[in-house]
C-alpha cells in the first residue's frame, strides 16, 4: 500500500471516529440504534429460534383468541396461532418492505435531484415539474391505486411505496447539489476538462451521500408506516404475515369488541418502536453530518 493510500485510510478512520463520537453523545440516537439492532437480530433469528409451521392455520393447537398464558405468552389469534410467533415473523416482512421501499425511493430521489441540479435548463424544468406533480398527489392515495392495479404481493407494496415517496428526497438533494456545484473546486474541475460523469461521480455524490444516508434512515420509518397502512387496508401480500396484516385481522375478527387486547398491542407496539428507532437514528445522523445542528437539541 502506498503512502498516499495510508494517509487516506488514516483520515477516513479519524473522520469515522469523530462521527461516532458525535453520534454516541446523542443518547436518543443510541437508544434508537439499540432498538433497531434488537429488532433486526430478532427478525434474522426467527427461522432459527422458532418453527415456521406455527404460522400455518391447519397445524395449530391453540384455542381462538386465547388470553396470554404459559403456553402462549401473548395469547392467540382468531385461528389459534401464537400472537408472539406472528409478531416475531411479522417483523421480517415489515423491515424488508420498509428498507427496500426506502432505498428505492431514495435512489429515485437522488437521481432526479442530482440530474435536475447538475444539467439545469430544460432537463431541470421537466424533472421539477414531474416532482411537483408527485408532490401534489397524495402519496398514500397513489400507493393505494398502484397496489390495486398491480398484482398483490410483497414487491408490489415496495414498488408502490418507492415510486410515491421520492419527491422530498429529490428536492433536498437538488438543493444540496446546487450548493456543492457553486464551489470553486467544481469550477476548477470543469476548467480542466472534467465531464459530467467525473463531476457527479467524484465530487457531487461523495458530498451528497451523507445527506442521503440520513434521509434514508428517516425514509425507512415512513415506509414502514405506509406498508402497515396498505396491509391494514387489505392491499398487502395475503400469503405473508406482517404487522399491518395482523392489525387488519384483529379488526376484522372483532378483537376490539371482544376485548382481545393481546392481539392488537404487540403489532402496534412493534410498529411504534421500530419507527421510533429509525427516527431517532435519523435525527442523530443529521446532527453528525450537519454541525450547525449540534447543541440545538
Amino acid at each position: 500500500m502506498s503512502g498516499a493510500a495510508k494517509i487516506v485510510r488514516a483520515r477516513r478512520r479519524a473522520r469515522f471516529g469523530e462521527a461516532w463520537a458525535v453520534f454516541r453523545a446523542d443518547r436518543a440516537g443510541l437508544a434508537g440504534l439499540l432498538i433497531l439492532v434488537a429488532a433486526v437480530l430478532l427478525a434474522l433469528l426467527a427461522p432459527v429460534l422458532t418453527d415456521a409451521s406455527g404460522l400455518d392455520v391447519t397445524r395449530v393447537a391453540g384455542e381462538p383468541l386465547q388470553p396470554p398464558g404459559l403456553s402462549y405468552p401473548l395469547g392467540t389469534d382468531e385461528s389459534g396461532r401464537s400472537v408472539l410467533l406472528l409478531t416475531w415473523w411479522g417483523a421480517r416482512v415489515s423491515l424488508v418492505v420498509g428498507l427496500s421501499a426506502a432505498v428505492l425511493s431514495v435512489l429515485i430521489g437522488t437521481l432526479v435531484g442530482v440530474c435536475a441540479a447538475h444539467f439545469g435548463g430544460w432537463t431541470s424544468r421537466i424533472l421539477l415539474r414531474i416532482t411537483d406533480f408527485f408532490l401534489v398527489l397524495p402519496a398514500l392515495v397513489l400507493a393505494i391505486a398502484l397496489s390495486t392495479v398491480l398484482t398483490r404481493g410483497l414487491w408490489t407494496i415496495v414498488l408502490a411505496i418507492g415510486v410515491t415517496a421520492w419527491p422530498h428526497t429529490a428536492r433536498v438533494v437538488r438543493a444540496q447539489t446546487l450548493t456543492i456545484e457553486a464551489r470553486a473546486y467544481i469550477e476548477r474541475a470543469r476548467a480542466l476538462g472534467a465531464g459530467h460523469g467525473h463531476v457527479i461521480g467524484k465530487h457531487v455524490l461523495p458530498a451528497v451521500l451523507p445527506l442521503v444516508l440520513a434521509n434514508t434512515t428517516l425514509a425507512v420509518a415512513s415506509s414502514i408506516i405506509a406498508e402497515s397502512t396498505l396491509s391494514f387496508l387489505g392491499l398487502g401480500d395475503p400469503s405473508r404475515v406482517s404487522w399491518g396484516a395482523m392489525l387488519k385481522s384483529a379488526m376484522d375478527t372483532g378483537a376490539v369488541t371482544s376485548g382481545a387486547w393481546w392481539y392488537l398491542l404487540p403489532p402496534g407496539i412493534g410498529i411504534v418502536l421500530v419507527v421510533l428507532g429509525f427516527t431517532l437514528c435519523g435525527r442523530a445522523l443529521e446532527t453528525v453530518f450537519n454541525p450547525r445542528l449540534r447543541g440545538r437539541r
